[in-house]
């Protein structure tokens, strides 16, 4: 009698935890792992410009060129209207508001853009790629605040 309930309760705790996943297949599941990519990416560039990592001028650019390639893609996987139950971050603004969150889109694209591009000057200068970084800091924030629940 003890085995089954314990078999039950495990059985139990194994079906809500899973009720917690996303598809990554899904729209949701597919824009969370772009943007954890760019969250990785950008971190890494910023603690070679803040001293948590050593500066390496290689993995700095290849950095920027990732980040900007990343910031492409996250927009295709909202759709025009917010499917029902999804469990994202996102506020119902994004849907009510697209213009604005298409707008701040395109000033993420631009400042990568423009990160890439300061990142292709050699010799690279670590002074040189804060104030870019920082730009790219800025626009994420931006979107975040407007759109995004904490």
């Amino acid at each position: 009698m003890m085995k089954s309930k314990l078999l039950l309760a495990l059985l139990a705790c194994t079906l809500i935890a899973g009720c917690d996943r996303v598809d990554p297949n899904s729209p949701l599941g597919k824009r969370q792992t772009l943007f954890k990519e760019m969250l990785r990416t950008s971190e890494d560039l910023g603690g070679m410009l803040r001293g948590r990592l050593s500066f390496n001028e290689k993995r700095f650019a290849e950095g920027a060129v990732k980040l900007d390639d990343l910031s492409r893609q996250p927009w295709q996987h909202f759709p025009q209207v917010q499917d029902s139950g999804d469990s994202s971050q996102a506020r119902d603004e994004v849907w009510q508001r697209q213009e604005r969150f298409q707008q701040l889109a395109r000033d993420l694209e631009a400042s990568t853009a423009e990160l890439r591009a300061a990142a292709q000057i050699k010799p690279l200068k670590a002074d040189a790629l804060i104030a870019p970084v920082d730009k790219v800091e800025i626009a994420c924030k931006a979107c975040h605040e407007e759109f995004r629940i904490y």
